[in-house]
């Protein structure tokens, strides 16, 4: 269950990171508060799976997923660029979170 938890987390980590994006182009300060609250959700998830996932594993994957997510996202809603290089990193991220979730001692 932890795990389920953990993708939870790095989704809500995903939909945050992009919610400041949002809220700086907005001009609401109501849109504002998307964010914020994001942010409790956030850190509460990644609490609940850290009760039963060792801190850096879950902390790694939380963080490693999460950046690709924002970056592939940013590319579909926000027309961001990322070139071929940065492409080649981002594989290396996605192999170091998989890697982590496969040996992780539990």
């Amino acid at each position: 269950m932890a795990w389920i938890i953990l993708a939870v987390a790095v989704i809500t980590e995903i939909c945050w990171a992009l919610s400041l994006k949002w809220a700086s182009t907005a001009g609401d300060w109501r849109i504002s508060a998307v964010p914020i609250l994001l942010s409790f959700v956030n850190m509460g998830l990644l609490a609940l799976a850290m009760k039963d996932l060792p801190a850096g594993t879950a902390y790694a994957i939380w963080t490693g997923a999460g950046a690709v997510g924002v970056i592939i996202c940013g590319i579909y809603l926000f027309g961001d660029k990322v070139s071929l290089v940065q492409a080649m990193f981002m594989g290396l991220i996605v192999i170091g979170v998989v890697g982590t979730k496969i040996f992780a001692a539990e």
